[in-house]
């Protein structure tokens, strides 16, 4: 087959970022531009501000990107972007954007869910066949999928309330710990106590595979207001209750597929939250007492990045796929809904 190149865009949230990659798994370049200057005055991301940062960004990031490749446009391929779930602002610019660039170039234009572009990382970055376990940890999704291939996706649990990665950036601002939250909470994590604060470990123990962190968030509000000058302590007992909850969670998902697929499938990790090495020494853990590899991709690799829109728009170019310069930009599509 000969080689193939595919340019990915990815604006769902705050980073704006392009990518090159091949059909040999080579990551040509990976560009990524953050907004966290922008919108750490106000404690989160913003919406509009976060639209507006990709529009003033993305031409140039897109031109880095192909010159970090030594690449032109005429010799891509196809050209994938963003299309959903995440801000609808920010999807939009990106698509739009490929889209016209598909359309100049005279390109086919991919149109990938963002939960894909995770998804499908690891075989990217490790070859990793199918079917596997996937646990997808960000800032707007925690959930549990059996991936038994390229669009075939089942959904044995999620969060019945919010995000792991939302529950890291509201301990970090309870905290005063400042934005992004994620990698705050990990290092003042570092100076801290674990087993301090007795929290509250939500679903744990429970059937199923469903998660639920609003009542730890509210554990660590009531603890904040009690221990004031406790940050350090806090924010490692709330790590290690995460911790804990994502094991014993994916411990059941584990024993669904196990019995669906046979043991020895792998255990793999993605979305911002992955990068957390707290938490991914806690999946080896597990990993290991079940025998099971666990993969995850680097840490550049597990927050929102180009290089993962980028192979999942060449999985799908490779399986045929063309989509049409009318397909709609979607703040909400769940994978699941992906499977035919």
């Amino acid at each position: 087959m000969a080689l193939i190149r595919v340019l990915g865009i990815e604006t769902s949230c705050d980073e704006t970022a392009a990518a090159v990659v091949d059909s040999e798994r080579r990551i040509l370049a990976n560009r990524v531009v953050s907004q966290d200057a922008e919108h750490r005055p106000f404690g989160g991301v913003v919406p509009e501000i976060a639209a507006r940062a990709h529009l003033e960004a993305l031409d140039d990031v897109v031109v880095a990107a192909l010159a970090d490749a030594g690449l032109a446009l005429r010799d891509i391929d196809a050209i994938a972007a963003t299309a959903g779930p995440g801000l609808i602002g920010g999807v939009i610019v990106g698509a739009t954007f490929a889209k016209g660039l598909a359309l100049a170039a005279d390109k086919p234009f991919l149109g990938i869910n963002h939960l894909e572009g995770h998804a499908l990382t690891v075989r990217l970055t490790d070859g990793v066949a199918f079917p596997y376990l996937l646990l997808l940890v960000s800032g707007g999704h925690c959930q549990l999928l059996a991936v038994e291939g390229l669009g075939r996706y089942e959904r044995l649990g999620g969060t019945i309330d919010d995000a792991a990665g939302e529950a890291f950036d509201k301990v970090a601002k309870l905290l005063g710990l400042g934005f992004p939250g994620g990698p705050a909470v990990e290092r003042a994590a570092l100076q801290g106590n674990p087993q301090r604060f007795a929290l509250p470990r939500p679903m744990l123990g429970r059937a199923g595979c469903d998660f639920s962190f609003s009542g730890l968030k509210t554990a660590v509000r009531l603890l904040v207001e009690a221990e004031p000058d406790a940050a350090a302590d806090i924010a490692a007992s709330f790590q290690a209750a995460v911790g804990d909850v994502l094991a014993d969670r994916t411990a059941a998902a584990l024993a669904l597929t196990t019995q669906r697929w046979g043991a020895g499938k792998p255990l793999v990790v993605a979305g911002g939250v992955a990068a957390n090495q707290v938490l991914r020494a806690r999946l080896q853990r597990l990993a290991e007492g079940a025998g099971v590899p666990l993969v995850i991709p680097p840490p550049r690799l597990c927050t929102d990045n180009g290089a993962m829109i980028a192979w999942a728009g060449l999985e799908r170019f490779v399986a045929g796929e063309r989509h049409s310069l009318d397909l709609a930009p979607r703040p909400r599509w769940p994978l699941d809904a992906l499977t035919p």
